[in-house]
């Protein structure tokens, strides 16, 4: 009962502010739940659903319960079932979906060829693939995983960049190494990047390849070119799996160019085995001012497309 109501009963208190119609009374071991019936029965479900995490053992935080909270207001038949998902990424670690959106990613991940998750920023799109990818690669399913992403400032600042060109491509290809370095450690990533069983590279050392027992990410995919799309997504080979991520949002691209991701959903959308997972503010996982910041451009560039069209 402790775990499941909180430290002096805080998370009994955000249930208490979501259901506000709904009167909790905590009594020792039970909890009395009145109400108007819709409400306290909601009120009801998500002390069920939190109680099922405690007992699985999960250590609830205020975030949870308040995710528990929405995917219960959305209807959610289990929302526990989203947090009790777990890919094994290794040393006794898993990874868990965070959201309903994150829980449907990684379900279309394990069941498809060719994923793309498209959504804002802290929507964990490139962490779940990631974690898939490893869990992957140590259950045997892949001999390999190939991680890249487009440097699409090469033509430009690169060059005034000191090193050889993995050196200069490096800071655009930081963010997997540090997702590796969590997951994996940075003595074991260390590790099988010298053997070649993890390869992160530019987009461009993917053309003439064919990819053969691999897992293959394609990080900030919204920054690729048509052509470079199509280039990538013609390296799949036998036994392998892809996911392309992507913000649609934030292309760096310039000069009006179209980008490979905003083109190839009209391209692929009815294609056996392809799926695209599209991600929102609800599924933003890093502080919860991010996801109020998401909302915020969402609706400026509402408010921009109105003002175009009148």
């Amino acid at each position: 009962m402790a775990e499941l109501l909180g430290e002096r009963d805080a998370y009994l208190r955000i249930v208490e502010e979501a259901f506000p119609d709904a009167s909790l009374v905590a009594r020792g071991n039970e909890l009395d739940i009145t109400g108007p019936p819709e409400v306290s029965d909601a009120a009801r479900k998500t002390l069920e659903e939190l109680l099922i995490l405690v007992q699985e053992g999960h250590r609830l935080d205020a975030e949870q319960v308040r995710r528990v909270i929405s995917l219960v207001k959305q209807d959610v038949d289990k929302p526990s079932g989203v947090f009790t998902e777990a890919i094994h990424v290794g040393r006794g670690k898993t990874v868990r979906p965070k959201t309903l959106g994150q829980k449907h990613y990684v379900d279309a991940i394990r069941d498809h060829t060719l994923v793309f998750g498209i959504g804002p920023a802290g929507t964990g799109k490139t962490y779940l693939a990631m974690a898939c990818a490893v869990e992957a690669l140590q259950t045997g399913s892949v001999r390999r995983i190939i991680l890249t992403r487009p440097a699409v400032e090469a033509g430009e600042r690169l060059g005034f960049l000191p090193g050889d060109l993995a050196a200069k491509v490096d800071p655009y290809l930081r963010p997997l190494y540090d997702a590796l370095y969590e997951m994996l450690g940075p003595e074991e990533t260390g590790r099988l990047i010298e053997r070649g069983t993890i390869e992160i590279a530019p987009l461009a050392y993917m053309r003439g390849r064919t990819l053969n027992d691999a897992y293959v990410i394609l990080d900030e995919a919204q920054n690729t070119s048509p052509e470079q799309m199509k280039m990538f997504l013609t390296r799949l080979g036998f036994n392998s799996k892809m996911v392309i991520t992507g913000d649609v949002t934030q292309v760096d691209l310039g000069d009006g160019k179209r980008s490979g991701l905003q083109q190839v959903r009209s391209i692929l959308t009815r294609v056996p085995g392809v799926e695209f997972l599209e991600f929102t503010g609800d599924d933003v996982v890093r502080h919860r001012i991010v996801a109020a910041i998401v909302e915020a451009y969402g609706k400026y560039e509402e408010r921009r497309k109105a003002e175009a069209r009148s």
